[in-house]
This record gives structure tokens, sequence and C-alpha cells, in this order.
């Protein structure tokens, strides 16, 4: 009879564990994402510890695109950072803009809104760098669109670059805009 107490008792014992609040802890949490306040009543990113240093390739935070409307391409136009955003082009951009930049992809041709033209050869957006500066590519690449994923997380922040110098210097064929440009 001890034994079959017993028994019972370590069967029992653990289903009473489950009843306890904290079984429901790790179920019921708050969602918070990387650099986002935990306060509602002061939303944004929380600011940096003193004397922090910054890891390479963590995603830089945008507030929106208009924010990075404003950023100026810190990667110079050479052979080599176009080459090497062609490659990164090839694998991320091309399922879906396809390899000619013009949205014919086998991705794209799948989904109801047709993924930009990102030539020169399209009535919708011009690309004139004045309208559409290095900064709008590179915060378009990092938040994502209506369709578009970001890639904030796929791409560091120089590769994000590198991608468009290849879509400025190959597939639009003119030299991305520098800041002293812009400010003309």
């Amino acid at each position: 009879m001890k034994k079959l107490s017993l028994a019972v008792a370590l069967l029992v014992v653990p289903t009473w564990a489950q009843a306890w609040p904290w079984s429901q802890d790790m179920a019921n949490t708050i969602s918070i994402k990387p650099q986002e306040s935990v306060n509602p009543a002061e939303p944004g990113m929380q600011v940096f510890p003193k004397r922090s240093v910054p890891v390479k390739g963590t995603t830089v935070f945008i507030k929106d695109l208009e924010a990075a409307r404003n950023m100026s391409n810190p990667v110079p136009v050479d052979d080599a950072s176009v080459a090497q955003g062609g490659r990164l082009f090839t694998i991320y951009c091309t399922p879906c803009h396809g390899q000619s930049g013009t949205g014919d992809g086998l991705v794209g041709a799948k989904l109801i809104m047709q993924p930009w033209n990102l030539t020169n050869s399209n009535e919708m957006h011009s690309w004139n760098p004045k309208e559409y500066p290095d900064g709008y590519i590179f915060g378009y690449m990092t938040i994502g669109g209506a369709v578009m994923p970001s890639y904030a997380n796929d791409l560091s922040v120089t590769e994000r670059w590198q991608v468009v110098n290849y879509v400025r210097k190959v597939l639009q064929k003119a030299p991305p805009a520098t800041a002293a440009a812009q400010a003309k």
C-alpha cells in the first residue's frame, strides 16, 4: 500500500506544481523588439550606455524613410564595392527584381504587387538622385515596404551601401549622388 501511495503521490505532485502562477511566466511575457523602449510613455530607441562601443555588423536604427533619405553613402564607389554589391544583389534581390533590375524576377512574378523597376526605364520612378537619394534606397532595404521585407538582419550596413552602389552604377548607369552634389 505504501508503494501505491508513493506512486500516486509522484504522479500527482508534478500536476500541482503546474498549477502555480509561475508556470505561465514564460508564456505571458512582454514582447520587446531590439532597441525598443519598454515604457509606452517614452517610445523609441533606448539611449546607449556611456562609453559603449558599436559592434561591427549590428543594425543601424533608422526611424523612417524620411530619416534615411538624409543619409549619405559612406562607402566609396569603386570597382570592388560595385562588384560586391552586384554579388549581393544577385543573392538577395534577383528573386524579386530580376537580374536586370526591372522587377521581372521569378518570385516577383507571383506577387500581387509588382516589385519596383530599379532601372531608369520606367514611368513610376525616375530614380533621380535628388528625388530618390542613396539614403532612400538604403532605407528601403533596411526598413522594407509593402511587399519587400527588411534586409537589416541579412545584410550589414556596409553591404547594403554596396548594393546601393551597384544599383546606381550598373542598373541605373549613373554615379551615386554624393553629399556635396545633394547640397547643390
